[in-house]
């Protein structure tokens, strides 16, 4: 229970000072009290109904794995549940914990990354022999950049399942696109340890099979939105969009650009990339998705 708390930003004691939700009584022991803040108690509450469960005897089971519904979205059960936590661990999780025993899951987001371009240029050297180089590296790029695995992610909840610490819960973390994308490439890696490549490459390749059809329906991707973007307003008689570099984050081997896009002097839409290039893209995109 204490776990699945700390999983919903509630961090909890085991004490009796403070507002007690759930006394359990132990053989043995007298008493074991799982306490959090006051101003938390409702949370918490609701949070441990949701995931209690109780037979018509009486019985109270165990609360149901926390990834369970995980699980069954990538149609993949680990061995080691212990990767996937850790896969899910972002790092102002592992900061807040004074033990040092929970690690975040930046090494696993690197080894993913890697994982991720191998399948896919795999893929698509396979199903696309007629593409020259530039065409290739362009449909990847546009396969793997953070607003498509954040998508990705999206559409498996990921979000639902990460942990984070208290001051990314309360910012929004679990909706963060580069949060999201990191997270994925973490799940990746923690497969491939688990599993195999072979596990991955299956994974990977229903993931994009509509990109992939995609593509070979209407050929090489990776619009230029900038371009796009420049047309549109350019046809309203507005001026010219200006890419302001808002912040960069991230360790050195996998730096993160956020990007804001300007127009007329207003901020439209903002972007986040590994590289500049790439959020301005992925900025200019959201832009046109506004605009029009």
């Amino acid at each position: 229970m204490r776990g699945l708390l700390e999983t919903h930003g509630i961090m909890s004691v085991l004490s009796s000072d403070l507002h007690s939700i759930i006394p359990l009584s132990v053989e043995g022991i007298s008493e074991v009290r799982l306490a959090v803040h006051t101003s938390e108690a409702a949370d918490a509450h609701r949070i441990i109904e949701s995931h209690r469960t109780v037979l018509k005897s009486g019985q109270v089971v165990r609360l149901r794995d926390e990834f369970e519904g995980l699980q069954q979205a990538i149609g993949y059960r680990f061995r080691d549940r212990g990767l996937l936590e850790h896969a899910m661990t972002h790092t102002s999780r592992a900061n807040e914990d004074v033990s040092g025993g929970v690690f975040d899951n930046e090494s696993l987001e690197f080894l993913g990354d890697a994982l991720l371009g191998f399948v896919i240029a795999d893929l698509l050297f396979r199903e696309f022999p007629q593409f020259d180089e530039g065409g290739k590296s362009k449909t990847k790029a546009s396969l793997v950049s953070t607003a498509s695995l954040a998508r990705h992610a999206e559409h498996l909840n990921l979000g639902n399942h990460l942990l984070l610490g208290r001051g990314e819960e309360k910012t929004g973390g679990r909706h963060k696109h580069a949060l999201l994308a990191d997270a994925y490439e973490a799940l990746l890696a923690a497969m491939y340890l688990d599993g195999g490549i072979d596990e991955v490459r299956a994974f990977i390749t229903r993931e994009f099979r509509d990109e992939i059809d995609t593509v070979h329906r209407h050929g090489v991707t990776g619009e230029d939105y900038k371009s796009a973007l420049q047309e549109l307003l350019q046809a309203r008689d507005l001026p010219l969009p200006h890419y302001r570099l808002v912040g960069t984050f991230g360790p050195d081997h996998h730096k993160q650009f956020e990007v804001e896009v300007v127009v007329d002097g207003e901020p439209v839409a903002r972007a986040i990339g590994t590289s500049k290039k790439d959020a301005e893209q992925d900025a200019a995109h959201s832009a046109l998705d506004k605009l029009r």
